[in-house]
């Protein structure tokens, strides 16, 4: 899908914050039902989603952690990725170039999280050959 300026400016609008439909309209110029139409196709092509996010350093006993994986085999990267998605704690997983194959973005409730995650979870993804794990101490505009 190719974005046209208007999408963008949508899209940067609702970077900065959550507005009503109208709001955008009012400040692009357009009407309502306009917006409403080129979110649907946003969404719909799965450019972008709308959610709440959280700021973790502010709540208490939770942890970000990023696990920098090793796969066993590089044909298994896209199915180990997709599987590593839909373990419980994780809120993104990118395939990655260099030393390891996978960065793994968890959120869990202390460092035991961290290690039930490492143990119970992740350690049953056959194919995944060794990781590291690197807490996040202070995060600066990072919402998950």
């Amino acid at each position: 899908m190719q974005l046209d300026d208007t999408d963008w400016k949508i899209i940067d609008i609702l970077r900065e914050a959550h507005v009503p439909n109208s709001a955008i309209a009012t400040a692009l110029n357009l009407s309502e039902g306009a917006i409403r139409q080129r979110l649907k196709k946003l969404k719909d092509s799965g450019v972008m989603v709308v959610r709440g996010l959280i700021n973790p350093d502010i709540l208490q006993d939770q942890q970000i952690a990023i696990i920098a994986v090793s796969v066993a085999e590089s044909a298994l990267l896209e199915s180990k990725a997709a599987e590593i998605a839909e373990l419980e704690n994780v809120h993104s997983v990118i395939i990655t170039t260099g030393r390891f194959d996978l960065m793994v973005e968890i959120l869990v409730d202390s460092n035991k999280g961290l290690v039930r995650f490492l143990t119970e979870q992740l350690s049953q993804v056959a194919g995944v050959s060794s990781t590291e794990s690197f807490l996040i101490l202070k995060g600066y505009n990072k919402y998950i």
